[in-house]
């Protein structure tokens, strides 16, 4: 199994039905999945706390939201995690391209990607980072039943050596 159908599996298991997106080259693949789904309704945004948003109006709707995003994103949401989803425990899964790690041939994402998993740890956020697609089926469903038991958002980061 690839990894991108590995993390879109795991979606499913989860019991995912919302997704939100932001454009992203790494998760390219699954966004057309996802999109070809007709099971998962998603919605494409332009930035991420308007996905938040909608996400968590889909929650309180019944629905089980997720966001595809590249980390760099993660600095855009903070005020959303922090004031709407911490505070009101809305489940979230977010699964994030993670830019700037190992294998990286742009510069420019390197600080961010070395800030993503501080920025989650000072918002008290799990994480994941499953580095198979194995690791990807079992860390996603995993994270699914944490954000929805918790209600909180949990982070699963794909690396780019996960691709």
């Amino acid at each position: 199994m690839d990894s991108t159908q590995a993390v879109y599996q795991a979606l499913k298991e989860a019991g995912i039905n919302f997704i939100v997106s932001i454009p992203c080259v790494n998760l390219s693949k699954l966004l057309e999945m996802v999109e070809c789904d007709s099971k998962i309704t998603h919605v494409p945004v332009t930035r991420e706390e308007e996905g938040f948003g909608i996400a968590a109006g889909a929650y309180m709707g019944g629905m089980k939201p997720a966001i595809l995003m590249q980390n760099s994103g993660l600095g855009n949401s903070v005020n959303v995690l922090a004031s709407l989803y911490q505070l009101y425990k809305i489940p979230i899964l977010m699964v994030m391209s993670h830019r700037g790690t190992e294998g990286e041939f742009m510069s420019a994402q390197i600080p961010m990607g070395n800030a993503t998993p501080r920025v989650l740890e000072s918002l008290e956020l799990p994480y994941f980072k499953p580095s198979t697609p194995e690791k990807a089926l079992k860390d996603i469903k995993k994270a699914w039943e944490i954000s929805e038991s918790k209600g909180v958002p949990v982070g699963i980061l794909l690396e780019i050596t996960f691709w």
